[in-house]
């Protein structure tokens, strides 16, 4: 299974780091914020990762160049142009990095990346958010839903678009552009589960998956919310990236859900189990008019 991750944006919010450095790559506890992210799907067993990458892509895929080498022990031949390597640290992940746009918009960028990947459900989210999410219980959920779309539900104070929840299901009634006045328990956090139909829902690079695609899955009763009650942060500004800095330093990162062993090359027994699960039929059509905005 992948994940697709959007780490292609300005991070205009940020433009203390990201003046110098594309967003995703902001570090915290001195690794990037899309090494973090990274980690957590790793822990649930995805390890095939889409990165969409746009403003400063270079540097993203410089540091995947330079990662192997730097977190291996290794002998330099100079007589002979050799090097050995004795010891390699690196996670077994397969990194496909691909250049998306400097203008491109956040579902042109889902858009440009269909090429590589397969014909079966991925998982997408923004390269600017941790959290403590259950991804193998999103996936799940997803299958039980039977929808094109499953988003990750949060809790956070109104300046992200939001939503409505029915009580009793996960079924997105509709959507609120960045409400004035008001809060809501519920935002989008991203940590999404897709069908691959969800491409066709995207029509060129100006397309904002949050608005036009979210909104008509909505509609037609194919976008569900999987409730996540736990840690979230996206680090939208200096003081969220500081504030994410302060727990890791302080080792109260509640999104650090992998352990120190080094990661398996096997398949994930659970992640298998529930990929192999029949899908249940979709949820009855919704009727919404809805916009949203990314949360990052």
């Amino acid at each position: 299974m992948k994940a697709v991750i959007l780490a292609g944006g300005y991070g205009t919010r940020i433009s203390e780091e990201s003046g110098v450095r594309p967003k995703p790559m902001v570090e915290i506890g001195g690794k990037p914020i899309l090494w973090h992210i990274m980690k957590i799907y790793a822990h649930h067993g995805i390890r095939d990762f889409v990165i969409c990458c746009g403003y400063k892509g270079h540097m993203i895929k410089q540091y995947f160049s330079d990662y192997f080498l730097h977190n291996a022990d290794v002998t330099f031949r100079m007589d002979r142009n050799e090097m050995q390597v004795h010891r390699n640290n690196t996670e077994p992940w397969n990194v496909t990095l691909v250049d998306t746009g400097q203008e491109t918009m956040t579902g042109g960028r889902l858009r440009r990346v269909r090429e590589y990947l397969d014909d079966s459900t991925f998982c997408l989210t923004y390269g600017d958010g941790v959290g403590d999410v259950n991804i193998r219980e999103a996936i799940r959920y997803h299958r039980q839903q039977g929808t094109l779309a499953t988003l990750t539900a949060v809790r956070q104070p109104g300046r992200f678009g939001v939503f409505n929840l029915h009580d009793h299901s996960g079924q997105v009634e509709s959507f609120t552009e960045k409400p004035e006045g008001t809060e809501t328990p519920w935002i989008n956090g991203g940590f999404f589960v897709l069908e691959p139909a969800v491409l066709d829902y995207i029509d060129s690079d100006d397309t904002m998956w949050e608005k036009a695609p979210l909104e008509r899955l909505a509609t037609e009763g194919q976008l569900a919310a999987f409730r996540h009650t736990g840690f979230w942060q996206p680090m939208d500004t200096l003081r969220d990236r500081n504030m994410l800095e302060e727990l890791w330093q302080k080792g109260q990162a509640q999104w650090k859900v992998w352990g120190t062993a080094p990661e398996s090359t096997a398949p994930d027994p659970v992640l298998a189990e529930i990929l192999a699960t029949p899908v249940l039929a979709p949820a009855g059509q919704r009727v919404a008019a809805p916009t949203i905005m990314p949360a990052g």
